[in-house]
């Protein structure tokens, strides 16, 4: 009789299991009938500009869409290195994550998809083909009309590049947390800011920035490093970072150090109190990458304007004071 019942168990869990791993293999590359955005490209220089400055600048596309880790390190310290993507992020377990070609190349690039598409893409987190991408890495849901509409004409005006981009590596457990983490499903119901607020300093202008372009928020929060979804306060740091070997080799830095984002937040103990005006925070970022292995994109937020720069400072410094033990900002596991 118990050989029946455990019989029976193993029996039971076989089905369980194949047909968990039966559905995430159907399910993890889910396609979203999203409509696409009523918005379309200009032609104006003006907006074409604006576009120029958000992808270079704030919003930082140039550091990520390019071939390798020598032109990240080259498009960090200001070179003109075309955004034909290619770059691999591994993500532990979960597999590895490939930048994709925005030149107009009409075969690789975007030149090969709909104003539609692309913008469904940064409004909705759904790519061309109809499955998610990871939103967190590109947060740009909630992002004026406007300013959408001047990144897509920019991309749109670049000089374009064959590159054929491989498609991205899940492994079954990376594959799993697709099918059940928000973090990789689509953005139904964004709320895109009603204008994008003029490029003053201001708190308006600030918050609109650390939320919806520069992506202050989303490494400057605590995040499970499988779903990343938030496990902390807001600006207050934690987020780890594993290490990068081929990054951190080629700018001379420790291969086997991983680092945690700062709070900043107004907390006295937080990295944000150590700026005590709005001159030393501009310096500081005139400054550029100091730490040469930090995640954060530091060479284009070096070249933000005077009032973008300011307008940062206001709102963190408006926030609610977070005291948040992040730990070691650098240390090794």
């Amino acid at each position: 009789m118990l050989k029946k019942i455990i019989f029976g168990i193993l029996i039971l869990l076989i089905v369980v299991i194949g047909g968990f791993v039966a559905f995430v293999q159907m399910a993890y590359d889910k396609k979203y009938d999203i409509a696409y955005p009523n918005l379309q490209v200009s032609t104006d220089s003006t907006v074409i500009a604006r576009g120029k400055y958000l992808v270079h600048g704030p919003a930082h596309c140039s550091n990520c869409h390019v071939g390798s880790v020598k032109d990240m390190i080259a498009a960090d310290a200001g070179q003109a290195i075309p955004l034909s993507g290619g770059v691999k992020f591994t993500m532990g377990p979960l597999g590895s994550m490939f930048t994709r070609n925005l030149t107009p190349d009409p075969i690789t690039g975007i030149g090969r998809y709909s104003d539609g598409e692309l913008f469904r893409m940064m409004r909705h987190a759904v790519k061309p083909d109809g499955t998610a991408t990871m939103s967190v890495l590109m947060p740009f849901w909630d992002m004026a009309d406007e300013d959408l509409i001047a990144v897509v004409s920019y991309l749109r005006t670049m000089e374009p590049v064959q590159n054929e981009v491989g498609a991205n590596e899940w492994t079954f457990m990376g594959k799993a947390v697709r099918v059940f983490a928000s973090s990789f499903h689509p953005i139904e119901n964004p709320k895109p800011y009603p204008k994008a607020p003029p490029m003053e300093a201001t708190i308006e202008r600030g918050e609109y920035l650390a939320r919806y372009v520069a992506n202050c928020v989303g490494c400057h929060t605590n995040r499970d490093l499988m779903t990343f979804e938030a496990i902390g306060p807001e600006y207050a740091g934690g987020m780890e970072f594993e290490p990068w070997p081929e990054f951190a080799l080629a700018v001379g830095g420790d291969p086997e150090a991983w680092m945690r984002t700062p709070n900043i937040t107004p907390h006295p103990n937080s990295a944000l109190s150590k700026f005590k005006t709005v001159d030393e925070w501009k310096e500081r970022f005139r400054q550029g990458r100091l730490i040469n292995i930090s995640q954060m994109h530091w060479g284009p937020f070096s070249r933000m304007t005077d009032e973008d720069l300011e307008a940062l400072y206001l709102y963190l410094m408006s926030l609610e004071p977070v005291e948040y033990d992040t730990g070691e900002l650098m240390f090794k596991k």
